[in-house]
């Protein structure tokens, strides 16, 4: 580690800023959010420097800096896009005592400015000692997503807080008090009634931490999307970071067990089509035993929970049990599986509605209005129809639609081991079988994926000449 990350004290200090163009704007963006005393050296400034200065943000002298000008500097700035006058009132801030950082000069600078997620007095700095800054804004801009705006605001409540909360027993009661107001419950106060409904809260759970009250239970319902992280919601990755117990099903991608805590205790709650599952009443069951002993339950389905996620039956057990449950939509896997494909899931023209159906249910192949899907220009997405194929074939052939309809077949749909097949309503089980698919898998009925891609023949019978592997 070349450059040791600090937090300077700048309150009342001084900073010198020499240059005064567009180059210097960028640095006095973020210098103005401290509290220091700021002095621009510069011929010719910029508007919005000089509109800083008349609103007294800055002290403005419109001259190139000088001896003297940096004595009793803290920090000194040269950005005066020159290299030989950066390199020249570089060495008068330091014989001055001031550190000196010379604007995207990292060999002559001794101090750098790191990328910041700022939520006063919350502060992030994030540096890649000059090696990536393009990664550095990438990580400030995720964790901008995740973190609540409201969040300086909690902290700024909580420190007013922090001398009542000495009263808590040390160790895991003072922990936990903070926990429970930094994970939600303080921010869901201040968006409920403002700042006088945050303070109540933090009576509430000192109340709770001193006469040691058990936190109650609460469950999340959690839509993980199609397998790509990306796809979360910022609300998903954080009520997943929070939870005590992750229950998950068997399509929850690894990279996405990721984001629980250590301490998280993880199940698989698996259930396979047409093979060994767990029963829906045990793990109804799982989930409210964990919220009765207080744990904050993730229980986490693939795609969107309310997507044939059996969602009902666990919000009704839940309710008879008496356990506070919210829910967070994901994005569906046909959703995911439509964008990665280049298609539309409605197209004027073509379908103007579009269904969400099911190969089978828990009573086997899942019958449907077979005319009205059978007509020409109807779509669906088609969840759990592999095993289903030649079923659903027959069926909507029986009842008029065209051999040749378009089917686009995804599987693992935004995993890196996606595999696309575009094939006909005639050829589906064959080609099925024959690209071995049998991960999670949505069939596009009616659409044709956009996408190009080179052409394989799955077979030398003709039924398969319009089928291919993308």
């Amino acid at each position: 580690m070349r450059h040791f990350p600090i937090f300077l004290d700048l309150a009342d200090r001084q900073i010198v800023v020499s240059g005064a163009g567009d180059c210097a704007v960028a640095k006095l963006r973020l210098l103005l959010k401290t509290e220091a005393a700021i002095t621009v050296f510069g011929r010719d400034p910029a508007p919005v420097i000089r509109q800083w200065a008349g609103a007294n943000r800055l002290s403005l002298v419109e001259r190139p800096l000088d001896q003297g000008d940096a004595d009793g500097a803290t920090l000194l700035y040269a950005a005066n896009d020159d290299e030989n006058e950066d390199a020249r009132v570089a060495r008068i801030g330091r014989a001055a005592g001031a550190l000196v950082n010379v604007v995207d000069d990292l060999e002559a600078s001794q101090f750098i400015t790191p990328a910041i997620v700022d939520r006063d007095p919350v502060t992030i700095a994030i540096g890649t000692e000059g090696a990536a800054p393009v990664l550095a804004r990438a990580i400030k801009a995720d964790l901008e997503e995740r973190l609540p705006a409201s969040l300086g605001r909690l902290a700024r409540i909580g420190q007013t807080f922090r001398e009542r909360a000495m009263a808590i027993r040390a160790g895991r009661g003072r922990r936990d008090f903070w926990s429970r107001f930094y994970s939600g419950e303080g921010d869901a106060a201040l968006r409920e009634g403002g700042d006088a409904a945050v303070l109540a809260k933090l009576e509430t759970l000192m109340t709770d931490a001193i006469e040691t009250r058990p936190r109650p239970g609460h469950v999340a319902l959690i839509g993980a999307g199609p397998g790509d992280p990306d796809l979360l919601t910022v609300k998903a990755r954080r009520l997943l970071h929070e939870a005590d117990v992750v229950l998950h099903d068997r399509l929850a991608a690894p990279e996405i067990l990721e984001l629980a805590r250590r301490e998280a205790i993880i199940i698989e709650t698996g259930k396979t089509g047409f093979g060994p599952s767990w029963s829906q009443d045990d793990i109804n069951a799982l989930i409210i035993e964990h919220a009765r002993n207080g744990a904050q339950v993730a229980r986490l389905k693939s795609g969107d929970p309310g997507m044939f996620g059996r969602l009902d039956e666990e919000i009704d057990a839940l309710d008879a049990a008496g356990i506070s449950w919210e829910i967070v939509p994901g994005i569906t896997a046909a959703a995911a599986a439509a964008s990665t494909t280049g298609l539309s899931l409605t197209k004027r023209g073509r379908n103007s509605s579009v269904r969400f159906i099911t190969g089978h249910d828990v009573e086997g192949f899942a019958e449907h209005d077979w005319r009205d899907l059978a007509r020409p220009g109807a779509g669906a997405a088609i969840y759990m129809g592999v095993r289903a194929a030649a079923f659903l074939r027959g069926r909507l052939m029986m009842h008029g639609a065209a051999p040749d309809t378009p089917v686009t077949v995804v599987e693992n749909a935004s995993r890196a081991n996606q595999k696309t097949i575009a094939t006909t309503l005639l050829a589906l089980p064959d080609d099925l079988a024959a690209a071995g698919i049998n991960g999670p898998a949505v069939l596009l009925y009616g659409m044709a994926a956009r996408k190009a891609a080179k052409q394989v023949q799955l077979a030398a019978d003709p039924i398969h000449e319009n089928a291919g592997v993308l």
